[in-house]
């Protein structure tokens, strides 16, 4: 049978070679479907300016290592705030409760003397319990998740400082707990780790492309897909050598790239995933079509402040304590920079979640960058503010663009 379609003068040839590719960039920038292409673009820039300004400072090994410990609590946030914004809402708690569920875990750890999985354990249970209560009162009241959360960041902010009561700070001690972020991986373990990435992230797509096809399914020019794998083979391999020649792949990075690989397998591939998308893009034909909105709005928000206590452990962990000031600050809207950054669509139902890894390289790359040029934090705000507000004016135009194509 694929004889007989290969000499069938009604199939047109698939475009091969650097032609193949640049059409198919050619066809998405046409359509407003671009993906993540300005925010890799942006990284390379980023790198090579911070590289030039810092006298080499920027891409050496020791500075790596320390952006990827950086990346980890902001990223597991973002993937969280990812899950909500594809459903078209937004999570203002998350900050917040990261730091609320770090102090948890921190005060049964040293103060009720458990042990390190079941006090993080115990921190992940009340994360869920959050998610659970504040997305039970959105859809059961039918208040815009925008205020239901605003008033969890007021409330949990409270929590939190009743359970650090009066010394405001508590010392981490518990292995466990402690090694999650200052745990590194070298030789053959690492070999391992990049090479599960490059057959997920590099050659499964290149399965899938021959699946579909052989179905009879639409795909792009293989050539386009090659070229990416390759890109992306290549990134992981030199990642992996310049962080070996300092203390090798942290396995708080581990956990980051992990917990994306999980969700893009769930979004992608389980039906859970396609009624967040469908709900993003419109929950009233969702509802329509027999998808259980409501209860799929409160299992999203129960996943989000799970990540968003995940990220509170692994930034208590990276810290070696918690305090007070934990989750606050910038830490929500970097977060939910990152994932708007990475690709994520502020009106809902487009993007993918490995926005919020690639959104995380670039805003922890602006805020390691400066630091390395000793340059100010409100200068820091500004540069990220105004990334964001491009990417935002991308996300838009390309939509209308879209729109007008259909």
């Amino acid at each position: 049978m694929s004889s007989t379609l290969e000499h069938d003068p009604r199939v047109v040839a698939e475009p091969t070679g650097v032609r193949g590719v640049l059409l198919e960039y050619r066809r998405r920038l046409w359509q407003g479907d671009i993906g993540q292409l300005p925010v890799l673009v942006g990284l390379v820039v980023i790198g090579a300016i911070f590289q030039v300004t810092s006298d080499g400072r920027f891409l050496q090994p020791y500075n790596l290592v320390n952006l990827t410990l950086q990346m980890a609590a902001g990223g597991t946030i973002s993937v969280g705030l990812v899950l909500v914004l594809l459903l078209g809402e937004i999570d203002l708690s998350a900050g917040v409760v990261s730091g609320m569920c770090g102090a948890i875990m921190a005060v049964m750890s040293i103060n009720g003397h458990l042990s390190g999985p079941a006090a993080i354990g115990l921190a992940l249970l009340a994360g869920a319990v959050v998610g659970a209560l504040q997305g039970i009162w959105f859809t059961r009241f039918g208040i815009p998740s925008f205020i239901v959360t605003l008033a969890g960041l007021i409330s949990w902010q409270g929590v939190q400082l009743m359970v650090l009561g009066k010394d405001g700070s508590i010392s981490l001690h518990d292995p466990i707990i402690t090694g999650l972020a200052w745990t590194f991986l070298t030789g053959p373990p690492a070999y391992g780790c990049v090479a599960a990435f490059i057959a997920y992230a590099a050659i499964g797509p290149i399965v899938t492309h021959y699946r579909r096809r052989a179905a009879g399914l639409t795909v792009s020019p293989l050539a386009f897909v090659v070229v990416r794998a390759a890109a992306i083979s290549a990134f992981a391999v030199t990642a992996l050598i310049v962080l070996s020649a300092d203390r090798g792949i942290s396995l708080s990075l581990l956990l980051l790239v992990g917990a994306v690989i999980v969700m893009d397998v769930v979004l992608r591939r389980m039906r859970f995933g396609r009624m967040i998308y469908a709900i993003g893009g419109n929950a009233e034909a969702a509802r329509r079509a027999g998808i259980p909105v409501q209860r799929v709005r409160v299992l999203v928000f129960v996943l989000g402040s799970m990540f968003a206590a995940w990220g509170g452990i692994l930034g208590a962990s990276r810290g070696l304590s918690v305090n007070q000031s934990d989750g606050q600050g910038p830490v929500l809207l970097n977060a939910i920079a990152a994932a708007v950054i990475g690709g994520i669509s502020l009106f809902g139902g487009r993007g993918s979640v490995w926005a919020a890894l690639l959104g995380t390289m670039v805003i922890q790359s602006i805020s390691n960058g400066m630091a390395l040029l000793s340059l100010s934090s409100s200068l820091k705000f500004v540069i990220t503010g105004a990334v964001l507000l491009v990417t935002v004016t991308i996300d838009a135009v390309l939509r209308r663009r879209q729109a007008a194509v259909r």
